[in-house]
């Protein structure tokens, strides 16, 4: 498994931006299938967006065309830039690994402890 931790959460206000990291500790990180997820409360944890090996990108629909995952491979880490916020992205964001097995079974992977996000003016 690897071990992850992410970073880059804050306080920003309606239309702001916020990027967030996700730095990976273990090997093989290349060949994961890294996403970000997040959970408001009282509500279900969501995916947002996953970037897989080669680099290729899914994104809900909630947050398409402002949210933008990326990966940096020689650094071992993943990033979410954030534009256009809105009172409803905030949320705990958390970062997912998941090798090529869990993936294609669907189970969780490994998961960091999350960042806090607040969109408020």
């Amino acid at each position: 498994q690897v071990q992850l931790g992410e970073s880059g959460g804050g306080v920003v206000q309606p239309g702001g931006s916020l990027r967030l990291s996700c730095a990976a500790y273990g090997s093989s990180f290349s060949s994961y299938y890294m996403g970000w997820y997040r959970q408001a409360p009282g509500k279900q944890r969501e995916w947002l967006a996953t970037v897989n090996s080669g680099g290729g990108t899914n994104y809900a629909d909630s947050v398409k065309g402002r949210f933008t995952i990326s990966r940096d491979n020689m650094k071992n880490t993943v990033h979410l830039q954030m534009n256009s916020l809105k009172p409803e992205d905030t949320a705990v964001y958390y970062c997912n690994a998941r090798d090529y097995e869990e993936y294609r079974l669907g189970r969780s992977g490994s998961w960091g402890q999350g960042t806090q996000v607040t969109v408020s003016s």
